[in-house]
């Protein structure tokens, strides 16, 4: 359990979040900062989980794909990190990445990153904030709370043909999903 001062009353379904676009910095500061991810996905996710949050709380770090993402031909889902990493270490333009057979620019890869607290765990927006810019050395684009089965079941229902960045940043703005 963590002390009372990170946990609040949870708002119907909304989580604590933080969100940063993408930039070839990002991908290096979480190369740096938390290593390879835990997991690659087929929709183009990566995911990596720290023991960072406040009161030693999961965090889950998710960089989420374009809208009608799909993987760079020649390539299985598991390699496009590594890949993308290892040219951008070695100073290829975000804007003419080779990723297998093809060249790629970063933005038509990944929007941006999300850092949330994993197993439904409640945090207040302000310690998760202070948390998450600690282990990227930088601050979140933008942060609050966020209501994640809405985000997710429109993502689905448009077949992951709109953008997850952002419906998460108009939940922020807004507190509510746009239709």
């Amino acid at each position: 359990m963590y002390p009372r001062a990170h946990r609040y009353a949870r708002v119907v379904g909304r989580t604590a979040t933080c969100v940063w676009r993408m930039t070839p910095d990002l991908v290096l500061a979480l190369d740096e900062h938390l290593g390879p991810p835990l997991d690659s996905y087929v929709n183009g996710a990566q995911t990596w989980l720290t023991d960072d949050g406040p009161g030693g709380a999961t965090l889950e770090w998710r960089v989420h794909p374009v809208a009608r993402y799909r993987v760079p031909s020649g390539l299985s889902h598991y390699d496009v990190w590594e890949l993308v990493v290892s040219e951008l270490t070695r100073g290829a333009d975000a804007g003419a990445l080779t990723l297998g057979s093809e060249q790629r620019a970063l933005d038509s890869l990944w929007e941006g990153l999300e850092c949330f607290a994993a197993y439904d765990d409640e945090i207040e927006p302000a310690p998760l904030v202070a948390a998450a810019s600690r282990v990227l050395e930088r601050p979140p684009e933008a942060s609050g709370l966020v209501d994640h089965e809405r985000v997710g079941a429109a993502w689905e229902q448009a077949h992951g043909a709109v953008s997850l960045l952002d419906m998460l940043l108009e939940e922020l703005r807004t507190g509510s999903t746009p239709a």
